[in-house]
Order: structure tokens, then C-alpha cells, then sequence
């Protein structure tokens, strides 16, 4: 740990006074050496502070660690000498107009206006009705040429724009662009009713509802000095895992289609409908919304819930086992998935990829086992990292994953959960407070923090869904690979658009 920064616990307010404010000088050099010793990037991000725009970065290596600094109009980049800031310091040139010199690829993240009103650091003429132009990457030859695809999908999926540049078959570069929702999520925190905080931390990505609004309950819960039960913890641990389970197995049921092996396909697709349904059993909704609240839980789990989850887990289980092995057991599967899309751990490590899309690189970090919240420091959580990058692996942690939840949460069910309810109301924020907290959501690490003024109104709410570091991972798994390869390898991410496009 530097001395300069301070250590902090996942989910443990902190006075601002007490985090350190450095030269920017000393905070690039010192947030540079932490990362450059094996330290990864968790936040950095910029917020208002009087007259001025303070930089905070939490970074984590066995512990959490944090500092700020006032923030210059521009410095020299961080990205260019260590990658895992890249997404970061785009996202802070855009909402404040802070100029990152020498970054090596400075593009805007999601087209909006920044909060000052400065002129665009991305030499744009911009304003809220005028996206600003960006020139593509592009690839020279004679025989080089671009596909295209997007932003507007068939179905009921999100805009995103795919850019391939290929000579024949072969793709070169992939360019992902998002940002055309323009949802405006971190100001609706910042400004909503606290009773409305829950409700739209759930709706940060629909699919995430249990890993976001558990992140945003357990911030609240600090600054207000709101204690929790055992038996809410338990839910909640339960709710989480419901939510890995679920995603997990529609996945593999995608990447079967994807191969047209209809079978596992059509098993995975009503399997996942059985698990959404036990959260619906649990709090009448199939994404867990409704579930999480500052101070616990609005629904127990009472013997009698107990009985029907444990039959339905009983009966589904086998069914689940047997899928796996005959997805993981025909040649013809693995013979797509294998050495399809590697992404190497020295790559996954400067994209800073998080979940099973870092695990599946050989990066075995899980936030249930580093920084436990919940009942996840009772429980012994499995590094599950494989070493290959490819679909395989990626597939391979997600069905380990889901063999692993159905354990935790038959161990969860095993016994009485007593807990006191809650329903939504009102509280007071600590002042001038800060507070971060971290989960390991079914696409990896989730983390919200919180910043209070002196009135204990929030002053900055800033969220980092995993698909922010993870949408990068997909681009260079897509290197040197075939473009007919692309939804397969897409499907092995399955990443969230609206989890980026705050």
C-alpha cells in the first residue's frame, strides 16, 4: 500500500477530510506506481468541489486504496503509460472538459455535452442536439474494407455500433461505439428522492437489478449508519446468486445457438425461465427488483419458500448437470469454441477485464472472495480462472459459476432465515462523506460511490457497471479472427449496453 493513499474497506464511510489530497504530481506518480505493482483500477473520476474540479482515484490490490487531487484544465495522460485508466480518463475529458494530453486514443464514451459548459476537448463543434463527428479507425490497403453494423439492431436489443475492418474474411480491428442512449443515470441519482434511489439503481441495467441495487443499498447503508440482519443477508446473498444463475445459463444456451447445437439451446432457454422464476417466487418479480432496500430486504424467505425453492433446485439441478456435460462433451462443440476469440492474460490485464470475461484470462479475482459483502465471508468461493481466453473458457466459467451458485444457495436454503422486512424510507446521509462498495455481479465487479456535502446532500453518485471495462475485452478478442466469428464471440461476453451508457 502507499503510504499516500488511503486504505479503505469495501462499503466503510469515510470523513472527506481524512482522503488525502495530493499535488496532482504526486497523485499521477503515485496512482502510476500502484497500478505499474499489480494494482487495479476500481474508479477515477472527476466531481465538483467549490470552484474547482477535484480528480479522486480507489484502486485495489489486497486492499482498497484511495486519493484525490484538484484537477488541472490539462495533464499529461495517465493512459499513456499505464492502459487500465484508458476508458476513465475518456469518460472524465468528456463530462468535465479536463483534457488528458497524449492520450492514445481520446474519443468521446457517449456523446453528451460536459457539465461546465467548456468548449470540446475532442475538437468537436458539440452541443446536446449535434453529436460531435469521430473519425474512425481505419486500415489502409487495397484489399482492406469495413462492415458495418448498427447501432440500430433487430429485436429488442440496445444500440451499439460495430466497425470491422477486415482484409477478406479476416477481421483487423474491431471499433465499438456506444453511448447513443444518453440516459443521463448519475444525474437522476444525483438529484432524485432518496425513496426513488433504489428503483432507479435497479433499472442501471435491467439484467444486474440484484448486483446494482445491492451496491447502491450497502452505500446508503453506511452513510446513514443503517445496520443490516443475518437473515437479510442471507436473502440477499441468495437473490444475488439467483441473478448470476439465470444469466449464466441463458448464455450457454445462446452460445449453443450460436454453433447450432439446438438441444443444450432449448434446455438453457427454459432452465433460465425456472431460475427467473424462483426469484419471481421469491419478490414477485423475475429480475429481483423489489428486492433490495437500505436496511435489508422487503420480502423474507419463510419455511414455506424454503420448501418450494429447495424442490425446484432438487428437480432443476440434475437437468442443469447434464446439459453442461452434453454441451461441453460433443466434438463439434468444442471444436468452435476452442481457440476461438483468445484474449491473453497480459491483454485481459491492461483492459483491466473484470467476471468471468477477466477468469476466463487466467485473472482469478472475484470480489465474493477479495472483499466479501454479505454472508459471501461465510462461504468458500472457488477462483474458477482458466488460462485459455477463448470461448471455451468463457463458457466453461460461467457453467462452473452456475454449478457453484446452485451449491451456495442450497447451503443458504438449508436452514431458518429470520429476518425484520423493510420498505422503502427516507434517511440522512452523513456530511461531507464518501463511501465505495463493490460486488461481484454475474458479469463482474460492480461498484458504486457515494460523495455527500457539507449538508449530507450527494454531491457526486458514480456507477461502474463491469461492461465498462469488459466491451474492450470483445474488440480484441476479435482480432485476427474470422467475422463470421463475431456473434459467438459476442454471445461469450454478452455485454451490457445500457450498463455502459449511463
Amino acid at each position: 500500500m502507499n503510504a499516500d493513499f488511503l486504505q479503505i474497506g469495501n462499503g466503510e464511510a469515510v470523513k472527506r477530510d481524512r482522503i488525502p489530497h495530493l499535488a496532482f504530481d504526486d497523485f499521477r506518480s503515485q496512482a502510476l506506481a500502484i497500478v505499474a505493482d499489480g494494482g487495479k483500477v476500481v474508479q477515477f473520476f472527476a466531481y465538483p468541489a467549490g470552484d474547482n474540479v477535484n480528480l479522486l482515484a480507489v484502486l485495489r490490490s489486497d486492499h482498497l486504496q484511495l486519493a484525490g487531487c484538484t484537477a488541472p484544465e490539462a495533464y499529461p495522460a495517465l493512459t499513456a503509460e499505464c492502459e487500465p485508466f484508458h476508458m476513465f480518463e475518456r469518460e472524465i475529458a468528456e463530462q468535465f472538459g479536463i483534457r488528458p494530453e497524449g492520450h492514445p486514443w481520446l474519443k468521446m464514451v457517449r456523446y453528451h455535452a460536459n457539465e461546465r459548459g467548456r468548449p470540446d476537448v475532442f475538437g468537436n463543434d458539440y452541443s446536446e442536439d449535434i453529436p460531435g463527428n469521430y473519425d474512425y479507425y481505419s486500415v489502409e490497403g487495397d484489399e482492406i474494407h469495413e462492415v458495418a453494423v448498427g447501432p440500430v439492431h433487430a429485436g429488442v436489443i440496445e444500440p451499439g455500433h460495430f466497425r470491422f475492418n477486415c482484409i477478406g474474411e479476416r477481421v483487423l480491428h474491431l471499433e465499438i461505439q456506444l453511448g447513443y442512449q444518453h440516459r443521463g443515470v448519475e444525474k437522476l441519482l444525483l438529484n432524485a428522492d432518496r425513496k426513488r434511489l433504489p428503483i432507479l439503481a435497479e433499472g442501471i441495467a435491467g439484467d444486474t437489478a440484484v448486483g446494482h441495487s445491492l451496491c447502491q443499498a450497502q452505500a446508503v447503508e453506511a452513510l446513514a449508519a443503517i445496520d443490516t440482519d443475518d437473515g437479510a443477508r442471507v436473502i440477499r446473498t441468495i437473490g444475488l446468486e439467483l441473478e448470476r444463475i439465470a444469466n449464466h445459463v441463458g448464455d450457454l444456451g445462446a452460445l449453443s445457438g450460436d454453433v447450432a447445437f439446438l438441444p443444450p439451446a432449448n434446455y438453457c432457454g427454459r432452465m433460465r425461465g425456472d431460475f427467473l422464476n424462483m426469484s419471481l417466487w421469491i419478490c414477485g418479480n423475475r429480475f429481483g427488483k423489489g428486492l433490495v432496500r437500505p436496511g435489508g430486504v422487503r420480502f423474507p424467505v419463510t419455511d414455506e419458500d424454503r420448501r418450494v425453492l429447495n424442490e425446484r433446485i432438487a428437480e432443476i439441478k440434475p437437468q442443469v448437470q447434464h446439459v453442461i456435460e452434453l454441451l461441453f462433451g460433443t466434438p463439434s462443440v468444442r471444436s468452435r469454441f476452442e481457440g476461438c476469440g483468445v484474449v491473453s492474460t497480459p491483454d485481459a490485464e491492461n483492459l483491466g477485464l473484470v467476471g468471468p470475461s477477466g477468469r476466463a484470462s487466467g485473472i482469478s479475482y472475484d470480489v465474493r472472495r477479495c472483499f466479501p459483502t454479505e454472508h459471501y465471508s461465510r462461504l468458500d468461493i472457488p477462483e474458477n480462472a482458466e488460462p485459455t481466453g477463448d470461448v471455451y473458457a468463457r463458457a466453461r466459467v460461467r457453467a462452473d459459476e452456475v454449478l457453484q451458485s446452485i451449491k451456495i444457495i442450497e447451503s443458504l436454503l438449508g436452514g431458518p432465515i429470520e429476518t425484520g422486512c423493510v420498505e422503502d424510507g427516507d434517511y440522512n446521509l452523513a456530511p461531507s462523506s464518501l463511501v465505495v462498495t463493490l460486488n461481484e455481479a454475474w458479469r463482474g465487479e460492480v461498484s458504486h460511490c457515494l460523495i455527500t456535502d457539507a449538508d449530507g446532500h450527494i454531491l457526486r453518485y458514480k456507477v461502474k457497471d463491469p461492461s465498462f471495462h469488459n466491451w474492450n475485452g470483445l474488440a480484441m478478442a476479435l482480432r485476427d479472427t474470422g467475422i463470421s466469428d463475431f456473434p459467438l464471440n459476442n454471445k461469450s461476453y454478452n455485454l451490457s449496453y445500457c450498463g455502459f451508457d449511463l
